[in-house]
């Protein structure tokens, strides 16, 4: 198997090396951090540009939905107003939200200039869009009891362990290719593999990160359990992550997200939308 890039850092994060910069590892979670702080990008004159319209959804909690006034809110939408905030363009800014189904034909249309609603960059995507670079991806984590959760290394103390994971994700294949000292039980449902973690009938869950941590600060977690080991980024099984699209004959646009998107992450504001919708980190 061809092992990309990260792939590495997954595999320097099993046998407890430290990662390559700008990659989180670390055993307790804590905020992502995707750029490179001493890379400086351009940053783009964007005078031209008549107004910037962000087309998103509704039905995507907490990344975009409706509070309790009806106004649109989620980090998408605090993203989106940094950045145009960031390119001084705030006055020429609008967010507005359409069903999933219609977005590609609007932004095709001219009735937006992106799409900031967790598209994903993918080799039959990328032939329709331009995208900005990832501003957030979701590790593979495991999670344990907390009287047992181990940190870092671990793959050697996961050996012969009971580790639970969703039957035909592609968190089972990552599971059974890097961890392959493991005892894999698959399960056909999350609340089934969480069941029985908390019984004690499996040592570990394996997963989808983002999704553990909402199961965690859930209360049918009870306060039984937390992370262990990890965060484990593979895009060849996960994915590139979250990226804003555009038209692909405009990669101006995306470049400027990426110039807004770091100056974001470098002034700590990226850090302050994470922590404010992902109050227990999946990293």
């Amino acid at each position: 198997m061809a092992i990309r890039w990260i792939s590495i850092v997954l595999m320097l994060a099993m046998m407890g090396a430290q990662p390559l910069t700008g990659v989180a590892r670390a055993a307790e979670p804590q905020v992502p951090v995707l750029w490179d702080a001493k890379e400086r990008l351009p940053k783009p004159d964007l005078s031209a540009l008549p107004r910037l319209r962000f087309l998103t959804t509704t039905d995507f909690p907490p990344f975009n939905f409706l509070d309790g006034a009806g106004r649109l809110s989620g980090f998408h939408i605090d993203l989106a107003r940094a950045i145009c905030a960031e390119l001084g363009i705030a006055e020429k800014c609008q967010i507005q939200a359409l069903p999933w189904a219609e977005l590609e034909g609007a932004l095709q249309k001219g009735e937006g200039e992106a799409i900031i609603a967790g598209i994903a960059a993918t080799a039959e995507s990328r032939s329709k869009y331009a995208f900005s670079r990832s501003y957030l991806q979701f590790p593979a984590r495991f999670i344990m009891p907390r009287t047992k959760a181990l940190t870092e290394p671990i793959f050697d103390r996961l050996r012969g362990k009971r580790v639970g994971v969703v039957a035909g994700s592609a968190h089972e294949r990552m599971l059974r290719d890097y961890f392959g000292t493991v005892q894999v039980v698959p399960f056909d449902r999350p609340e089934a593999l969480y069941d029985d973690l908390k019984a004690g009938k499996v040592d570990a869950a394996f997963g989808d990160g983002m999704r553990f941590a909402f199961w965690l600060g859930g209360s049918d977690a009870a306060a039984c359990c937390r992370f262990a080991g990890g965060p484990y980024l593979a895009p060849e099984y996960l994915g590139s992550g979250m990226a804003i699209a555009t038209r692909a004959d405009d990669p101006v646009l995306a470049a400027a997200f990426d110039y807004a998107l770091q100056e974001i992450s470098v002034e700590g504001i990226f850090a302050e939308f994470y922590l404010r919708y992902f109050p227990v980190s999946f990293f």
